[in-house]
């Protein structure tokens, strides 16, 4: 499924005045998680915080539905992020497994892995939080193909999901697996969801009985999403009782609301918008690694999971020597320099370099460089031979190409103004459709197009974005629903490879099986990847204070792998009354090492050690 708005695809309480704390707790065995992770704490109101605090945040994002169990896209998920707790979440410091619901988990072979629940968790309603709703929730998605849209790659490998008593899950795979199973996926209250009719069809837009920060309040199509503050979260009710997306309909609105002071937090600046922010009163800006790729998908020619074709992709795509082709006429260096000017890294495949262990080494033997020569060449040799107009030409018919390009998106128009005639250079004609985003989301999930522009943000561990690229998770409709995948593609060979990659518990040997995996994807060309754009952010720093990288080095706010971004924030007026400073970005991230080790004055609340994973 196209991902250009999840696409998908994301991603705090009260603070203690202390001049650094640094906690290390002894290292457990090598697939377990007693006590071993230390987390950040979310902040207590303070009385001095105002009842009517609300931050609001710019947005544009499509919304396809607030069910976990379906949403894919970029927007939907980020907030449904804070809405339902997973089993083990992703930390703050590095994106590691962590502490969700469950407190603590070990396993022995990598087969069988088992949880235990924190004490006294409850959900929304006041309702008890049991592992019966972690059965509940992994069993619908093993069982029900409708509920496996969003996430059903990631129970592929499960044999059993059981609860021997209320604080106890026990997963049993059916091969071993590294990534830790109980992350990345939503964990639903089953009293509310066991008693909804069609539960596939359940939008799930307003009084949402969830157990994250956040409890989504209500959604109004176009116009706002509100999450109000959920007391009974396991870290304390977050001191900012309430978040407001706000809709405007260009980026230029967006920044020029956060300049008014309409909204509070505005992501996904390009950099000429973030240089006028630069040194505005009240307003601070922020640069970090982003988890997002950016690509231009490629209709290799769209097939149903049972080998039935669909949508209206041209014929020559499906010729792998012509998507080559393209690639070499596609200067992404350039793009890269001139759009976004500089502001990130050339990508070489869907996992970026922020998750260096994994990415595609940019010195990789498959990778090519910007060569239009050699894509006229292999245009010549697949027998595309140029007309007398330039274009050329095969069996009577033109080598024309749909590209669909946001109107309202800068970036995606700019590119296009560069792509247009780097195509035209090598005989390709490149009729550019400018639409709505809304209008590509559903052109691109049903098939209609050649080309257009897609990216995902992708999860600490790859395996999440491996397998939405798996013969068996594509489309079972011809309308190109009841799958989820990154850009249609299907290979036996990755496939087996990925089976490989998710068994290897020798970190190093998966690498390599990964590495593997994305040049195989990278030669057969279903995308072109451009960048990895750092995700570039601006607030209202005279209003709100205490935001969380994720990373903790270099990271974002917005759009992470977890809920860290807002949790911790909280307004001016309430972090001077608790005696802060207003710390910067990043500045209240507790550190975890090695060893036994506290460092600083006060310790306001140690919680349990944890390790997590994440494309979307």
């Amino acid at each position: 499924m196209p991902v250009s708005h999840r696409k998908r695809p994301l991603r705090r309480a009260a603070f203690l005045s202390i001049a650094a704390l640094l906690i290390v707790a002894p290292a457990g065995a090598a697939q377990a998680a007693d006590s071993s992770v230390a987390a950040l704490q979310a902040p207590t109101e303070s009385t001095s915080s105002p009842e009517s605090a609300t931050f609001r945040i710019a947005t544009s994002g499509f919304v396809d539905s607030f069910n976990p169990f379906v949403s894919i896209y970029l927007t939907p998920t980020n907030i449904l992020r804070y809405v339902y707790e997973y089993l083990v979440q992703n930390d703050a410091e590095d994106g590691s497994p962590t502490k969700g619901l469950a407190d603590s988990w070990e396993t022995e072979d990598g087969t069988t892995w088992t949880y235990t629940l924190q004490d006294d968790l409850k959900w929304s309603d006041d309702e008890p939080i049991t592992a019966e709703d972690v059965v509940y929730t992994y069993t619908q998605m093993m069982e029900v193909p409708e509920l496996a849209v969003a996430n059903g790659n990631l129970v592929t490998n499960f044999e059993s999901v059981e609860a021997p008593d209320e604080k106890t899950v026990v997963i049993t795979l059916k091969g071993p697996q590294a990534t830790n199973p109980g992350l990345e996926i939503p964990v639903v209250p089953k009293h509310i969801w066991e008693a909804i009719d069609s539960p596939s069809e359940f939008v799930n837009d307003a009084d949402v009985v969830g157990s994250g920060p956040y409890l989504l309040e209500s959604y109004e199509a176009n116009q706002q999403i509100t999450l109000k503050a959920n007391p009974n979260f396991w870290m304390g009710e977050p001191a900012v009782k309430r978040i407001q997306y706000v809709y405007y309909t260009n980026s230029d609105a967006q920044v020029q609301a956060l300049r008014s002071g309409e909204v509070d937090f505005v992501s996904g600046l390009t950099p000429t918008q973030y240089d006028a922010l630069e040194g505005t009163d009240g307003v601070t800006v922020h640069s970090g690694e982003g988890r997002r790729y950016h690509s231009f998908s490629l209709n290799v020619g769209l097939i149903t999971r049972d080998g039935v074709p669909y949508g209206s992709g041209n014929e020559a795509l499906k010729d792998v020597e012509v998507r080559q082709a393209l690639r070499l006429g596609t200067d992404t260096k350039t793009l890269l320099d001139k759009v976004l000017d500089g502001q990130g890294v050339q990508a070489t495949s869907f996992i970026p370099t922020s998750f260096s262990k994994w990415t595609l080494p940019a010195d990789d033997d498959v990778i090519v460089e910007y060569d239009p020569e050699a894509a006229k060449q292999k245009l010549d040799d697949a027998g595309w031979v140029v007309g007398a107009d330039g274009v050329r030409e095969k069996g009577g018919v033109k080598l024309e190409l749909r590209l669909l390009v946001d109107a309202e998106d800068i970036q995606e128009v700019s590119i296009a103004e560069y792509f247009v005639p780097w195509m035209e250079e090598i005989g390709v004609k490149i009729n550019v459709e400018s639409t709505d985003s809304d209008t590509i989301s559903a052109k691109a999930v049903s098939g209609d197009y050649d080309i257009y522009f897609s990216g995902w943000s992708v999860n600490p561990d790859p395996d999440y974005q491996l397998g939405i690229n798996l013969c068996t998770t594509l489309p079972t409709g011809t309308d190109g629903s009841g799958g989820t995948s990154q850009d249609g593609y299907c290979s036996p060979e990755f496939d087996a490879l990925y089976e490989e990659q998710r068994a290897e518990l020798d970190e190093s040997k998966r690498q390599e099986i990964v590495h593997e995996m994305l040049a195989l994807n990278y030669t057969d060309t279903a995308q072109i990847g451009t960048w990895y754009a750092n995700s570039l952010e601006a607030y209202r720093s005279d209003r709100f204070t205490g935001f969380t990288l994720q990373p903790k080095d270099g990271g974002i706010i917005a759009s992470q792998a977890g809920y860290w971004g807002f949790l911790t924030m909280e307004p001016v007026d309430a972090a001077s009354a608790d005696g802060g400073d207003g710390a910067p970005v990043g500045m209240i991230v507790v550190g975890v090492v090695a060893g036994v080790l506290i460092i600083g004055i006060v310790v306001f609340l140690l919680l349990r050690r944890r390790r997590s994973a994440d494309i979307e």
